[in-house]
């Protein structure tokens, strides 16, 4: 259905996707989730959370085996729902992908100040309370250059760093993890922090970040033409992605409860990194953990980059957005305009400092749970509507399934609304209209360019997909 290449195995995807839902906040806002709930009470959040996680994973899964198409909620959402939902949809999860991608070239200059305090200089300008220095940029900037270079050289290459960042955060992890098995402080008291804090509210507090934390998953339905797996293997691996970063941030959150001391955890700006230096004893073990953190933000960098692109190239590809988006690079077959442009802009985020990210991040969170809405609800449709519909990875009590789904996603998406402890702030409310009004923009003017060309291609579209469903069918022995 398209001239990108299947190039994606089984360890690739899972690094993929795993790399995407580890970034950088389980280095900063561990000592967070211990303070709020406990050792134990962290540990359940991440298990009560996760097994929500997994649900709404298992829909992706289903629906990824059925459609494997570049685009993923992009394509869903058509069937189901039709042209228009698909474009909401697509938008909407486009803003969480952009913002991920900016804000990491903006974590990536702040993280190495713990590496070479002080190496901030060149005083440039102060946007929204935060100084922006020249260096600083500088590294960002230089980042998000590689970043952008490495996916258009091909998603062979990019997979290649993807699995490289992902063994080294693993590495880090399990250095993590032995040294808190081995921890015995001389006075255990005064350092480990109790089992439950707050109770019930205290694993709420933790559980209300669980959620943003695991985003990423769905860059592989987005990637899912360049996987060269068997469609059942698409789904499952999907789900494997996500309980081991299930498991990784639960080894994470008991790991730096045992060994980081309340007191210390509260005035800790990288608690997992002071964490890592206690169970070690040494300085060295929490650089180390912090260049863990630097592959965990250049892996979700990545990810998210290469999901990015493929949304843009599918919604360019179906008249969506500009053509020009669609474009494929004449040696490397990669979508290079839509990488650019994501790359791009990325490359510019640090000249906007820290705080502006920040809010731009949180709105394109609350786009990101809008998404998981109309996949939640798009699966369930084509359930009852389509009941035959070919799926190689078949979810048991379906219908079921896709109704805690939808409940599951609508209560994230009123975790950002007014009166909820993470709701947005009046200027995320302004950005985020902002990037709705754009998207009217752009959709309305490639609409009257070609009127109807978006429901003729992906009508199109899906009747090359139910050929390919019975080609399917007849190789699986399926008369």
């Amino acid at each position: 259905m398209s001239g990108l290449k299947k190039s994606l195995g089984i360890f690739d995807i899972i690094a993929l996707a795993f790399g995407a839902m580890v970034g950088w906040g389980w280095v900063v806002l561990a000592g967070g989730w211990i303070i709020s709930a406990g050792i134990w009470g962290a540990v359940s959040a991440f298990i009560i959370g996760g097994l929500v996680v997994i649900l709404i994973g298992v829909t992706y899964a289903e629906l990824a085996a059925s459609m494997p198409i570049t685009g993923g909620e992009h394509t869903y959402t058509h069937r189901a729902l039709g042209v228009n939902a698909s474009f909401i949809c697509s938008w909407s999860i486009l803003f969480g992908y952009f913002s991920v991608v900016a804000f990491e070239a903006v974590a990536l200059p702040t993280v190495v100040e713990y590496i070479v305090p002080n190496y901030s200089q060149g005083y440039l300008w102060n946007v929204a309370g935060w100084d922006v220095y020249a260096t600083w940029v500088a590294v960002g900037m230089l980042g998000s250059i590689v970043i952008t270079w490495l996916n258009i050289r091909g998603m062979e290459v990019s997979a290649w760093f993807q699995k490289l960042a992902v063994v080294g955060i693993f590495c880090v992890g399990i250095l993590l993890f032995v040294g808190a098995v081995m921890f015995s402080p001389e006075n255990s008291d005064s350092v480990q922090a109790p089992a439950f804090i707050g109770g019930v509210g205290g694993i709420m507090t933790v559980m209300v970040m669980v959620p943003f934390l695991f985003v990423g998953f769905d860059v592989i339905p987005q990637a899912a033409e360049e996987i060269n797996l068997t469609r059942p293997n698409i789904g499952k691996f999907l789900i494997v992605s996500i309980i081991i970063a299930v498991l990784w941030y639960i080894g994470v959150a008991w790991s730096v409860g045992k060994t980081l001391p309340l007191l210390q955890a509260q005035d800790s700006t990288l608690a997992t990194a002071d964490a890592m230096t206690n169970a070690w004893n040494g300085k060295w073990a929490g650089i180390l953990l912090v260049i863990g953190g630097v592959l965990g933000i250049l892996s979700s960098w990545n990810a998210f980059l290469i999901g990015g692109s493929r949304l843009l190239y599918a919604m360019g590809k179906t008249h969506m957005l500009p053509q020009f988006l669609c474009k494929l690079h004449p040696k490397y077959n990669t979508p290079v305009n839509a990488i650019l442009l994501i790359g791009g802009l990325a490359t510019l985020a640090p000249l906007f400092g820290r705080k502006m990210l920040v809010w731009i991040v949180d709105a394109g969170g609350f786009g990101i749970v809008i998404a998981y809405t109309c996949v939640a609800l798009s699966f369930l449709v084509l359930r009852y509507r389509e009941p035959n519909m070919v799926r190689p990875f078949r979810i048991p009590a379906g219908k079921l399934v896709g109704v805690i789904t939808i409940l599951l996603s609508l209560g994230m998406v009123v975790l950002y609304l007014p009166g909820m402890p993470s709701a947005l702030v009046p200027i995320e409310w302004w950005i985020f209209l902002g990037w709705t009004v754009l998207g009217i923009a752009l959709y309305a003017y490639a609409s009257m360019k070609n009127p109807g060309k978006s429901k003729e291609i992906m009508d199109h579209e899906l009747v090359e997909l139910k050929a390919m469903n019975q080609e399917w069918l007849k190789e699986q022995g399926y008369k």
